[in-house]
Protein backbone atom coordinates (compact mmCIF):
# COMPACT_ATOMS: atom_id res chain seq x y z
CA UNK A 1 0.00 0.00 0.00
CA UNK A 2 1.38 3.39 -0.95
CA UNK A 3 2.17 5.78 1.86
CA UNK A 4 3.09 3.06 4.37
CA UNK A 5 6.21 3.75 6.42
CA UNK A 6 9.32 1.93 5.19
CA UNK A 7 9.74 -1.65 6.33
CA UNK A 8 6.16 -2.18 7.48
CA UNK A 9 2.95 -2.72 5.53
CA UNK A 10 -0.56 -4.08 5.78
CA UNK A 11 -0.97 -7.43 4.01
CA UNK A 12 -4.66 -8.32 4.11
CA UNK A 13 -5.59 -8.88 7.76
CA UNK A 14 -1.90 -9.06 8.76
CA UNK A 15 1.03 -6.68 9.08
CA UNK A 16 4.45 -7.49 7.64
CA UNK A 17 7.47 -5.99 9.39
CA UNK A 18 10.87 -6.13 7.72
CA UNK A 19 13.85 -5.62 10.00
CA UNK A 20 17.52 -6.30 10.51
CA UNK A 21 18.44 -8.22 13.65
CA UNK A 22 21.74 -7.66 15.45
CA UNK A 23 22.30 -10.56 17.87
CA UNK A 24 24.64 -10.49 20.87
CA UNK A 25 23.88 -6.83 21.58
CA UNK A 26 24.35 -5.35 25.04
CA UNK A 27 20.56 -5.06 25.43
CA UNK A 28 17.31 -5.69 23.59
CA UNK A 29 16.21 -2.59 21.71
CA UNK A 30 14.21 -1.62 18.62
CA UNK A 31 15.79 1.22 16.67
CA UNK A 32 14.59 3.07 13.59
CA UNK A 33 17.45 4.23 11.42
CA UNK A 34 16.24 6.84 8.94
CA UNK A 35 15.35 6.82 6.18
CA UNK A 36 14.03 3.29 5.99
CA UNK A 37 15.52 0.73 8.35
CA UNK A 38 14.18 -1.03 11.46
CA UNK A 39 16.98 -2.52 13.56
CA UNK A 40 16.33 -4.97 16.37
CA UNK A 41 19.21 -5.40 18.76
CA UNK A 42 18.99 -8.61 20.75
CA UNK A 43 21.20 -9.93 23.52
CA UNK A 44 20.50 -13.52 22.40
CA UNK A 45 23.15 -15.30 20.31
CA UNK A 46 22.38 -16.44 16.75
CA UNK A 47 22.70 -20.09 17.74
CA UNK A 48 20.06 -22.80 17.75
CA UNK A 49 17.23 -20.40 16.94
CA UNK A 50 17.78 -18.37 20.13
CA UNK A 51 17.84 -15.02 18.29
CA UNK A 52 14.70 -15.92 16.30
CA UNK A 53 12.83 -16.86 19.47
CA UNK A 54 14.06 -13.69 21.19
CA UNK A 55 12.95 -11.63 18.18
CA UNK A 56 9.36 -12.91 18.40
CA UNK A 57 9.29 -12.65 22.20
CA UNK A 58 10.61 -9.08 22.23
CA UNK A 59 8.20 -7.91 19.51
CA UNK A 60 5.23 -9.65 21.15
CA UNK A 61 6.01 -7.94 24.45
CA UNK A 62 6.50 -4.57 22.77
CA UNK A 63 3.25 -4.92 20.81
CA UNK A 64 1.36 -6.40 23.77
CA UNK A 65 0.30 -9.40 21.69
CA UNK A 66 0.50 -13.16 22.21
CA UNK A 67 3.71 -14.57 20.75
CA UNK A 68 1.59 -17.02 18.75
CA UNK A 69 0.46 -14.14 16.48
CA UNK A 70 4.03 -13.48 15.28
CA UNK A 71 5.84 -15.64 12.76
CA UNK A 72 9.15 -15.18 11.00
CA UNK A 73 8.19 -15.72 7.36
CA UNK A 74 11.52 -14.85 5.76
CA UNK A 75 15.10 -14.87 6.98
CA UNK A 76 15.16 -17.59 9.65
CA UNK A 77 18.90 -18.03 9.10
CA UNK A 78 19.64 -14.42 8.14
CA UNK A 79 19.87 -11.08 9.94
CA UNK A 80 17.34 -9.71 7.45
CA UNK A 81 13.94 -10.92 8.60
CA UNK A 82 10.31 -10.45 7.77
CA UNK A 83 7.83 -10.97 10.58
CA UNK A 84 4.12 -11.55 9.99
CA UNK A 85 1.86 -10.17 12.71
CA UNK A 86 -1.47 -11.94 12.27
CA UNK A 87 -4.80 -10.14 12.55
CA UNK A 88 -3.20 -6.76 13.11
CA UNK A 89 -3.97 -3.18 12.16
CA UNK A 90 -1.06 -1.20 10.70
CA UNK A 91 -1.74 2.12 12.50
CA UNK A 92 -1.99 0.37 15.89
CA UNK A 93 1.16 -1.71 15.31
CA UNK A 94 3.08 1.32 14.07
CA UNK A 95 2.03 3.38 17.11
CA UNK A 96 3.22 0.63 19.47
CA UNK A 97 6.50 0.20 17.60
CA UNK A 98 7.15 3.93 17.65
CA UNK A 99 6.46 4.16 21.37
CA UNK A 100 9.13 1.54 22.05
CA UNK A 101 11.79 2.56 19.56
CA UNK A 102 14.65 4.97 19.44
CA UNK A 103 15.62 7.04 16.37
CA UNK A 104 19.19 7.09 15.15
CA UNK A 105 20.13 9.85 12.76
Amino acid sequence: MRGDPPGIRQDGPDVLLTLVVHPRAARNQLVFQPPDRWLLRLSAPPVGGAANAACCTFLADLLDLPKSRLTIVRGESSRHKQVRIRNADLPQILARLQSGKKNLS
